[in-house]
């Protein structure tokens, strides 16, 4: 069963884009360590930022996880490697209530499994899907705003929207600029932006380095190991792209066909035999 979201807009082809990406934009930003960004909530002392047990998930008669169960820490960062079809976004899917689930989805030490998307959200779980994410038709600023609409605090959203354009100064360049006339590279550095605007306690990043070229990647990958230790933004990572990833997570799970079938810290992970052969190109 394809994981692909029909609602994706595809404007190029991944390769298309791939060659126009690396000749006009080597990469994301000047490379300026984040300054001052807020610290985010915590999870309380001894509690896992996200705990998940036993989970299924199904779309109507389809079942698409068996038995899902991970944690991630408090300001972790934690990778789920899978092949296409292994049911990666559906555990992303699964922790927003985006889908029919049973099992225990706790945030923070509080159960989330039954709650609607827009209170898990409000609980400070933001979600970039796979495809960026952003609102095509709106402008790069007003991308910002939606994505603070959880927030009443208006002086520190408008604080909010200048860091993160210091974060990512591309963003700044094109702020009056349509989202959808961005390039890839672009669109993903405004959904990070966009899902950050909310504050989350816990960031889901779905295939974030689809369709970009590799210097794009690279950068964008280190963007999220800054964002994690700047902000303690607890960051849970789907992937295939398995280099990258486990480069800057601390630990991660393998997923295939809706199970999880291994797990470790990121060093077992890269010198396992079957996670390099499968996901490392080894």
């Amino acid at each position: 069963m394809s994981e692909t979201d029909p609602h994706q807009h595809h404007h190029h082809t991944a390769e298309a884009d791939d060659n126009l990406e690396r000749a006009t934009e080597p990469t994301l930003s000047s490379g300026e360590a984040i300054s001052e960004l807020p610290e985010v909530e915590h999870a309380p002392p001894g509690e896992p930022m996200l705990d998940v047990v036993n989970v299924d998930a199904r779309y109507g008669q389809i079942q698409v996880l068996r038995g899902v169960t991970f944690k991630v820490q408090d300001a972790e960062i934690v990778v789920i490697l899978g092949a296409n079809g292994a049911g990666k976004t559906t555990t992303l899917r699964a922790v927003c209530g985006m889908v029919s689930t049973s099992g225990s989805v706790k945030l923070a030490g509080r159960e989330v499994r039954g709650r609607d998307t827009a209170e898990i959200v409000r609980r400070g779980v933001a979600h970039v899907p796979q495809g960026r994410g952003t609102f095509p038709d709106l402008s790069v600023l007003d991308n910002f705003h939606v994505g603070a609409f959880v927030r009443k605090d208006r002086k520190g959203i408008e604080e909010d929207v200048d860091r993160w354009m210091d974060v990512f100064p591309r963003l700044r360049e094109r702020k009056s600029q349509s989202a959808g006339s961005l390039s890839g590279g672009e669109q993903q550095m405004l959904a990070v932006a966009r899902a950050m605007m909310s504050r989350p306690k816990l960031l889901l990043l779905d295939e974030p380095s689809l369709g970009l070229a590799p210097l794009i990647i690279e950068d964008l990958f280190r963007r999220f190991s800054d964002i994690n230790k700047e902000t303690g933004t607890t960051m849970l990572i789907v992937e295939q792209n398995a280099n990258l990833a486990l480069d800057i997570a601390s630990r991660g799970y393998v997923l295939e066909s809706g199970s999880i079938i291994l797990e470790g810290t990121a060093d077992e992970l890269r010198s396992n035999e079957a996670v390099r052969e499968a996901y490392l190109g080894a």
